[in-house]
């Protein structure tokens, strides 16, 4: 029987950059090679999905926790958010200080004051994880996960799926929520930050589980049979929907305890550690 497999990327397949566990790389080619279908389905654009990602090989792609998805050169899901509702984010972030990230399909445009605000903990991040990288004999760039972006000027707000904001202050997700209204879906995000708070911001209905289901429904797929693999609050409506939810060993334990499944760590062989218990292998 044919499964299929949505597979977080940052803090699932890749920790946090482009270190990836060489059986996770196995896992997903053996899979594959036995029949089953395996997709990406990530909070990032997909214009930064890194290339060491792409490569491993995947069937498709949910992007953008859920706002497009791709399969082939084919876009089969598509939901920008309306030019007003991004002016709002916008109008609110710039209202209270905030520093923020608007993601297209295609790219992520940053706001002027990201790139002071993040570069000593870029710094600091970076040796740290140089250091767990090499102790562990793994190869990988040790990035974070901030995405490689280009300027705010450049964007096209009717293209604009959702947006990413660095606060310094700690209750920004909750604030947001209640300020920006039930239109609106804010939920913390992955960036590992040393204080403050990170938050994604999307529209009311347009999740990873959302994208999953009008994925399942174009091929012709049984939600019965999809699993979800994932680590992050965005993975919590693929949870939802998926017949097999599995959460990271390194996902918060809040997470481990909605999905009911949990595998080993990122970096602890936990993407092949779930295919092969799930009989994938």
């Amino acid at each position: 029987m044919t499964r299929i497999a949505f597979l977080d990327v940052d803090g699932t397949i890749a920790e946090h950059g482009s270190t990836i566990a060489p059986s996770t790389v196995t896992a997903i080619r053996r899979a594959r090679a036995n029949g089953h279908l395996v997709w990406l389905c990530t909070g990032r654009a997909d214009g930064d999905i890194h290339p060491d990602v792409r490569a491993i090989g995947f069937d498709g792609a949910i992007s953008n926790a859920g706002a497009y998805a791709t399969s082939g050169d084919e876009l089969i899901v598509e939901h920008p958010m309306p030019r007003a509702d991004v002016a709002a984010i916008e109008t609110y972030f710039e209202a209270h200080g905030i520093h923020y990230f608007l993601q297209t399909h295609e790219a992520v445009f940053a706001s002027p004051g990201i790139e002071p605000m993040m570069r000593e903990y870029v710094r600091e991040r970076l040796a740290k994880r140089a250091a767990e990288i090499a102790a562990r004999g793994l190869d990988g760039e040790p990035t974070t996960s901030i995405p490689r972006a280009r300027p705010l000027a450049e964007v096209d707000r009717g293209r604009v799926a959702k947006a990413v904001f660095i606060s310094p202050v700690a209750d920004t997700v909750a604030h947001a929520g209640a300020e920006l209204g039930e239109r609106f879906h804010v939920i913390p995000g992955s960036i590992p930050l040393p204080g403050g708070s990170n938050g994604e911001i999307g529209l009311a209905g347009v999740t990873k589980g959302s994208a999953i289901l009008e994925v399942l429904e174009h091929l012709g797929l049984d939600r019965a049979e999809a699993i979800g693999i994932g680590d992050s609050w965005n993975d919590v409506e693929m949870f939802q929907v998926v017949g097999t939810p599995v959460a990271m060993g390194n996902a918060p334990v809040e997470l481990q305890r909605l999905a009911g499944r949990v595998t080993t760590a990122v970096l602890d062989d936990g993407v092949h550690n779930a295919f092969a218990e799930l009989g994938l292998l």
